[in-house]
């Protein structure tokens, strides 16, 4: 059994967000006799799973539902995400491309140049 405290330290988060997810229902936690959090391995397991679905980009709410025991409703969540992860992973590449096109650029001046007119219309 870990305290609050010593599931924090060893995910590399804070206390507070610990209890942020308790109470918005991602996360269960026992209680000891004196009312204090206890973890014991499936809960700083399942502390784990909800910390490494935030840092994929799923919102408290997200998480949720990813871990629902509805595998459905699971999938939907995470097929939802990976199609808002390619469409940002595109958006993204396109900038790479604009701003790579700018940096060969032999323009001086972005209005100058045709191609660069076209990717600013592009957007």
């Amino acid at each position: 059994m870990k305290t609050i405290g010593e599931v924090a330290t060893e995910l590399g988060i804070e206390a507070h967000v610990l209890r942020h997810w308790e109470d918005a229902g991602a996360l269960s936690v026992r209680r000891d006799g004196n009312g204090y959090r206890v973890y014991d391995d499936d809960a700083v397991e399942e502390a784990r799973t909800v910390l490494k679905l935030r840092r994929v980009g799923l919102s408290l709410p997200e998480v949720i539902a990813a871990v629902s025991p509805t595998k459905s409703t699971a999938q939907a969540v995470v097929r939802a995400k990976i199609a808002a992860l390619e469409s940002e992973v595109a958006q993204r590449q396109q900038a790479i491309t604009f701003l790579q096109h700018t940096v060969e650029c032999r323009h001086r001046y972005l209005d100058d140049c045709p191609d660069c007119a076209t990717f600013v219309r592009e957007a």
